[in-house]
């Protein structure tokens, strides 16, 4: 009897771990199925860029992705990074791993994209015309009704939204720095270069547009912030190679030499500046991204 109850621990013994082991063989050569790779599913940074809605996107193909730490717009795209970093509202400088971008399924299909109106109506009469769409995060420019050049834009978040209506460039000042906000190493005023005021608000507060980083999504304390890659690389060191100028082309086309004569630099009172038209309302925010059936292979863009 005692040899028999020593024999019944070492029985069960091996019994587990023959157990083990088949269950680890399983484990190891059929994992489990896991969600595919995206941004947190709290996302308070609003870092999954997917789950912003923009009505124009509705007719184009495209599909989440997840950047990983290996990845760039560049590496990703080739010479055709611009056209994505205009089709998610982003500059390079935000595009980091851990995100979610909108990665169209075919390039072509955003070669032309642009959600303004090629020809608007209330326009037509002004020489010249600013219109911006919140919803879309959008700005154009027209001439005689007609869009002449249109590019992403980054209008006020929630609690401090750009306000809307129409209003006019009455000012433009090429170096102003903005007197309430700091950078985000709170070294010195946050650079508001290329700036033009549309609107002064009953608190005094002057509403600008004007070059800033571009995140993807609503992110401004009230003022509507272009592509400068320029004044990125100038005060954050980033990118090396300066491409997107939106806002030094709208200030060239809206208040330069050409109309106003020579720029001192500094805040200048205009007269008769371009109508500014702020229409719309913040684009919605998605609970969770509109595709979610991906194989591996389309979630990565591969």
């Amino acid at each position: 009897m005692r040899c028999r109850s020593m024999w019944f621990p070492y029985k069960l013994a091996l019994v587990l771990i023959f157990t083990a082991v088949i269950v680890g063989a399983t484990v190891l050569r059929t994992p489990s199925i896991t969600s595919e790779p995206g941004a947190s599913p709290d996302d308070q940074a609003k870092e999954d860029l997917s789950r912003v809605e923009y009505p124009s996107l509705k007719n184009i193909k495209w599909h989440p992705h997840f950047i990983e730490p290996h990845e760039s717009l560049e590496s990703l795209f080739g010479d055709d990074w611009v056209l994505v970093a205009r089709f998610n509202r982003i500059d390079r400088r935000h595009i980091y791993p851990g995100m979610t971008i909108k990665f169209p399924d075919n390039i072509n299909d955003i070669r032309t994209y642009t959600p303004m109106p090629r020809f608007y109506q209330p326009a037509a009469r002004h020489e010249k015309y600013i219109l911006v769409d919140i919803t879309e995060q959008w700005l154009g420019a027209y001439e005689h009704g007609k869009l002449v050049f249109s590019a992403p834009a980054a209008t006020g978040k929630e609690t401090t939204e750009t306000p809307t209506g129409l209003f006019r460039i009455t000012a433009r000042d090429l170096n102003h720095t903005s007197s309430l906000y700091k950078t985000a190493n709170d070294e010195e005023q946050y650079p508001m270069d290329n700036a033009l005021r549309f609107h002064i608000g009953e608190d005094n507060v002057s509403y600008w547009l004007h070059a800033r980083d571009l995140p993807g999504r609503p992110a401004s304390h009230g003022c509507i912030g272009l592509f400068d890659e320029e004044m990125q690389l100038r005060v954050f060191g980033t990118p090396a190679k300066p491409e997107l100028l939106d806002s030094q082309k709208l200030y060239e086309w809206a208040a330069g030499e050409n109309e106003y004569e020579d720029d001192p630099g500094e805040a200048e009172e205009l007269e008769d500046g371009p109508t500014v038209e702020v229409r719309g309302t913040l684009p919605r925010y998605l609970a969770r991204a509109p595709f979610q059936n991906l194989t591996p292979m389309a979630a990565s863009g591969r």
